[in-house]
């Protein structure tokens, strides 16, 4: 009883304490073959092994079964790369760089306290599936699988129109299945391929970059999680610079192009400004047209800042009688005041005979 207790007080003190174990099988004729843990800090680094990158070495057993163990990851989240190296150790630096026909590597993400397990697959295929106790962890091979069948549709169909709808839906896709993960780790793992400046989506990217605010959303989800990391130090400068790239390329007008613009636009002004003249001019013929040949007088005198006085003197007629006319006047001409006349006929009225 007491050494069940002490067993279970060493599982959970290891837990406690940090403790990473990763394994895995492979075919037995990989005896002897080196495996490598590797960190990746930089994602622009994940493509291929790097010696920089490598925190540990193992070796395949008699078996065919490798596996990692210790507590000097980091606890937080990470992506992680396990390299098995099929050429022999004489062959050089070579092997480093997975140029072996026989080399297998595998990209996840893992932290200090999982335990991760590469079965051999019913193919016997090694490193292609991962049971894990952190759920995150097979999100790149994930990714990898949607960047499969993205490449599937653009050799179905490589037309120039066919391209642009595939890469309005991957972009889509892509950026959707990163948010739904909630890990910035593995829309980093996107990014670094739909951004990489040898593949077609690039130019797609620099687009979408200054009007999708995608980007911008994906760079505060990274100042949360994982701030003051250089990973996202490199994103955000990234981005920054790539936008102004976007700026640079879009297509600039020429000084004759810019010339020709000014005198349409100043054609434009002309035009909408005769017309509107043309039309007010209309307007108050018409409105003149309503009116008796007493109130066309009135109009002319008003025009003239006569007082009502003054008008009426002018045309024999009461300071009563004038202020009637006026108060017709305004309704007939829809206005309420002596300015709005003038603003209406100004230049347009010719007195009565």
């Amino acid at each position: 009883m007491r050494f069940f207790a002490l067993i279970l007080l060493l599982i959970s003190s290891s837990t406690l304490f940090g403790q990473y174990r990763f394994s895995g099988e492979v075919s037995k004729e990989n005896a002897g073959n080196s495996v490598y843990l590797s960190l990746v800090e930089d994602y622009r680094k994940s493509t291929r092994v790097y010696l920089d990158q490598i925190v540990k070495k193992s070796e395949v057993d008699s078996l065919g079964h490798f596996y990692f163990e210790g507590n000097n990851l980091n606890d937080q989240n990470r992506i992680y790369r396990i390299h098995l190296d099929g050429c022999s150790d004489n062959t050089g630096s070579i092997h480093f760089l997975g140029q072996c026909n026989n080399s297998k590597n595998v990209l996840f993400i893992a932290n200090n306290k999982d335990t991760l397990e590469f079965p051999t697959s019913f193919e016997d295929q090694s490193l292609c599936t991962i049971s894990s106790t952190n759920p995150k962890s097979g999100l790149l091979l994930e990714i990898n699988h949607l960047k499969e069948q993205m490449a599937y549709d653009f050799v179905d169909f490589p037309s120039e129109a066919n391209k642009k709808m595939n890469l309005d839906k991957w972009f889509n896709i892509l950026h959707d299945y990163g948010k739904e993960a909630n890990e910035p780790l593995s829309e980093l793992y996107i990014y670094d391929f739909i951004s990489d400046k040898r593949n077609e989506t690039f130019k797609y990217y620099l687009q979408d970059l200054t009007t999708n605010d995608y980007y911008e959303n994906l760079s505060e989800r990274l100042n949360d999680i994982y701030p003051n990391t250089e990973f996202t130090q490199q994103y955000q400068a990234e981005i920054t610079t790539d936008r102004e790239l976007a700026s640079f390329n879009q297509p600039k007008l020429s000084r004759w192009n810019r010339i020709i613009i000014v005198f349409l636009a100043i054609s434009v002004l002309g035009n909408v400004f005769f017309f509107m003249r043309k039309k007010n001019k209309n307007k108050a013929k018409n409105l003149l047209e309503k009116l008796t040949s007493q109130e066309q007088k009135i109009v002319h005198l008003i025009l003239e800042n006569k007082t009502n006085k003054e008008i009426a003197s002018e045309l024999f007629v009461s300071v009563s009688t004038v202020k009637t006319h006026i108060n017709n006047l305004y309704k007939k001409l829809d206005i309420s005041s002596r300015d709005e006349m003038s603003v209406l006929f100004k230049n347009k009225f010719q007195p009565p005979v």
